[in-house]
């Protein structure tokens, strides 16, 4: 069958985990076509090039959301055309800000969250709207930033019932905000919805939330192809966290937090199946309107071979692979940012050197955080450890280093895992911990905070302790470095748990049944899809039973069975 895989920001761009994921799923599946149409985030995102893609990848489509609009799209529209637009983008926007006339929109329709009811199909309404516009005159951008669309906007944040945060919308934030806006739109404008484009695609794969799943929605509405929505990270939750470390000011928040509300809630709504990546997303998708029996929950598969050797040598020790050191060492791995709070960690390590002075902790960390948050807890350290020496004829140094993956030190991940007794996560915020899975791969025992997935994850297998709780963290990671055969114990069972529930094998099984299963169930296509041979093509109609002529009915019930038999009596002294 043809794949149309739907992505944003990642593959066939990113070379991180957000877009391994997709080259593995497609490598897992040789037997379907893929076409990939990406949504580039950034021109950062395009400078580092696309990953080799496999034969079965037969084209990829991109469209940029950064920058200005490409050149190909419309930017003219006919006058006639100009109040359509204005009634649909007028529609759009009174959706995302939630005011409206009594009777139009009131609090009786607005859903348990304020989402649902009259906005959701106000929403739907003027979304679709745009795009069959769009569609029909190649593009909208030059109308989604003009001063027809800075007025409807400004008009629908003036409207009765709007919060007051949004009334004093002023002109740099209206700016601002349509900006935003046109980028995040622009995917209707993409000139992909033709039969010979996601029209003769048999299922739309969008692998997040978010302007992502704009596509999949419109071929969907456009040529009916089935739309299947994969988070393993809620988009909705990451579009939140970005706005707040933005800059932008609470109103411009505030429409764009409605905007991908509302995609998330339509998308759910519109989704043949959501296959959420943990039980921490699948609540998200709820809280936004997923229907529970379209929900499936499948957990990314990860490379368990990279860590296999790590893996097989703390099993064969017993009690933990050799680190390297005598010391009882801690390793905390990941790419530095805030939300890691590696400051908290620095000061429960403060305690830890208290109670056990000859404890040790490794950050290894990989290119991509903050490079001015790393240079912080670098200072951190400096003052709370100061280089340490044994006797008066030894070198000093501090009981923590900074080591970034890939240096002589630590050439490969598996090595960094493999370097500690024991691995911390003492994040903040997290979605699907994938830092934990590759150290459970690698036979480690864990010490982690208790957020997003992280208790799913880990399951009985490590220790759980509040977030931002040093003195927490402190003792949990003391009780481990302390009793190293219960840490080998839970670094067996972790290992065991993760090949068991993360591997390529078990995700791309899980894919490959729902694409047969989806395509299956389908409704068949009017004019079937065939090859340039004129050759019908597999699973673009599928089989459905069928039974010809009219059914005949029922024979009547023997007298026997229609009248009630007189109890106690053996069987064959019944009349």
């Amino acid at each position: 069958m043809r794949i149309a895989l739907l992505t944003e920001g990642g593959y066939p761009y990113a070379r991180g985990e957000g877009g391994a994921w997709c080259d593995r799923l497609v490598r897992g599946l040789p037997g379907h076509e893929f076409e990939v149409y990406a949504l580039s985030r950034s021109e950062r995102t395009e400078a580092g090039g696309q990953v080799e893609l496999p034969p079965q990848v037969r084209r990829v489509r991109s469209e940029r959301l950064w920058g200005a609009p490409p050149e190909n799209h419309g930017n003219r529209v006919r006058t006639a055309h100009r109040h359509r637009f204005l009634h649909h983008y007028g529609e759009l926007a009174a959706a995302l800000t939630g005011g409206g006339a009594p009777g139009v929109l009131g609090i009786a329709d607005a859903g348990s969250d304020g989402y649902g009811g009259a906005r959701a199909d106000r929403f739907a309404s003027g979304l679709y709207g745009l795009a069959e516009l769009a569609r029909e005159e190649g593009g909208l951008p030059g109308l989604l930033r003009s001063e027809h669309a800075l007025r409807a906007l400004e008009s629908a944040c003036r409207a009765p019932g709007v919060r007051p945060l949004l009334t004093g919308l002023g002109v740099a934030d209206l700016l601002a905000a349509a900006e935003l806006l046109e980028r995040a739109l622009r995917p209707l404008s993409a000139p992909w919805y033709e039969p010979d484009e996601l029209g003769a695609a048999d299922l739309c794969h969008a692998v997040s939330g978010g302007p992502a799943t704009l596509p999949g929605l419109l071929a969907k509405r456009f040529f009916g192809t089935p739309l299947l929505v994969t988070e393993y990270g809620v988009r909705l939750r990451e579009a939140l966290l970005a706005h707040r470390a933005s800059g932008l000011s609470a109103a411009v928040r505030a429409l764009l937090t409605a905007f991908h509300r509302l995609l998330a809630g339509e998308s759910y709504r519109e989704a043949a199946l959501i296959t959420p990546g943990s039980t921490h997303a699948r609540r998200w998708q709820e809280r936004c309107g997923a229907d529970r029996l379209r929900l499936r929950t499948v957990y990314p598969g990860m490379e368990s071979a990279r860590f296999a050797r790590a893996g097989e040598a703390a099993e064969a020790a017993g009690t933990g692979a050799a680190t390297g050191h005598p010391d009882p060492t801690l390793t905390w791995v990941g790419r530095p940012d805030p939300s890691k709070d590696l400051i908290a960690l620095l000061h429960a390590f403060d305690a830890i050197r208290t109670a056990e002075p000859g404890a040790r902790l490794r950050i290894l960390y990989v290119r991509g955080g903050v490079d001015s948050y790393l240079a912080g807890c670098r200072t951190l350290a400096a003052q709370l450890f100061p280089d340490e020496a044994r006797d008066a004829v030894t070198v000093g140094e501090s009981p923590v280093t900074f080591e970034e993956i890939g240096s002589p030190g630590v050439p490969q991940l598996a090595d960094a895992y493999a370097s500690g007794d024991v691995v911390v996560l003492s994040s903040i915020v997290e979605g699907f911990p994938l830092s934990l899975v590759e150290a459970m791969f690698c036979g480690r025992a864990t010490v982690s905070t208790d957020v997003g997935a992280v208790r799913e994850v880990i399951g009985g297998t490590g220790l759980v302790v509040p977030p931002r709780n040093p003195a927490a963290l402190a003792d949990a990671c003391l009780a481990l470095l302390r009793e190293p055969e219960r840490a080998a114990r839970l670094g067996a069972a972790a290992r065991e748990r993760a090949l068991a529930l993360f591997t390529v094998e078990r995700c791309v099984g899980a894919f490959r049944e729902i694409y047969l299963e989806l395509v299956a169930h389908w409704p068949v296509r009017r004019e079937p899809l065939r090859d340039t041979d004129g050759v019908p093509r597999p699973f673009a109609e599928p089989a459905e039973a069928h039974v010809p002529g009219r059914l005949t009915p029922a024979l009547p019930a023997p007298a026997w069975a229609r009248h009630p038999q007189p109890a106690g009596l053996p069987l064959g002294d019944r009349p």
